[in-house]
């Protein structure tokens, strides 16, 4: 099965934007190669500008009490371990504890950091951090892997309260989400959405066999799938025949 999300606010997208970005930064950090490490540092950087949005931090703070106010409901309800219940909101408050703790906004620290912010200057320049127009960056790539590794994880503490809210965020948003299997009858498929209700992220599982593409669109009021396929060029083209997938709606 395929996994699609889609966002259906635009916090949420920043946020699912952060999460790819902390995932390749985790897989590159983790590798032995230079160049894994120079798009490592690329990666920290693209964080550093998605963090910067004045509203981010406060945003994940929010969601987070809102997440553990549900949380909270489930208090006395019999299907629900106590125990494991006590341990989650302990993680949702020390993930939002340690985010909150952050002065100013996420990443501000790197910025002081004068090297860096050199290489950040030229690295989006194509062929920019040549050892002829930083020569002590090409220097720093001739380290030995476990030193190169050891001083990335050292400037991606920095940015550690951001990724682990964020991820216990979207691990709540997602647990939420109560999964049906429907079908897109002759490629489409529309629902609406009850009012009063407010989702944040629209989940599809769908078989890869089957060779779609599902095009979604959506807002608080609708979500609409359109099922695609790709043609010999790559372009999606519509598929008129009736497909079954999973769709989940988290808010």
């Amino acid at each position: 099965m395929v996994l699609y999300e889609y966002p259906l606010n635009e916090g949420i997208r920043t946020m699912l934007r952060l999460e790819q970005l902390f995932d390749r930064l985790g897989t590159l950090i983790d590798r032995d190669a230079t160049i894994d490490h120079h798009f490592a540092l690329f990666t920290v950087f693209e964080i550093m500008d998605v963090a910067s949005r004045a509203d981010l931090k406060s945003d994940l703070l929010k969601e987070l009490e809102r997440q553990k106010l549900q949380l909270e409901g489930f208090r006395g309800n019999p299907a629900i371990s106590e125990a494991m219940l006590d341990a989650t909101l302990s993680q949702v408050d020390h993930a939002h504890d340690a985010l909150n703790a952050v002065q100013g906004k996420v990443g501000q620290s790197l910025t002081a950091h004068e090297w860096l912010m050199g290489i950040r200057s030229r690295i989006a320049i194509p062929g920019g951090t040549c050892e002829f127009d930083l020569p002590g960056y090409y220097a720093w790539q001739q380290h030995p892997p476990e030193r190169r590794r050891a001083d990335l994880q050292g400037w991606v503490g920095a940015l550690v309260p951001l990724a682990e809210a964020l991820g216990m965020m979207l691990k709540l948003l997602r647990d939420g989400g109560a999964a049906q299997k429907v079908v897109a009858q002759g490629g489409h498929f529309q629902q609406r959405l009850p009012e009063g209700r407010h989702y944040h992220l629209l989940r599809l599982r769908i078989d890869g066999a089957l060779g779609l593409v599902p095009e979604i669109s959506g807002h608080r009021l609708m979500v609409s799938v359109r099922m695609m396929r790709p043609d010999a060029e790559g372009r999606l083209r519509a598929a008129p025949e009736d497909a079954s997938f999973v769709l989940t709606l988290c808010g």
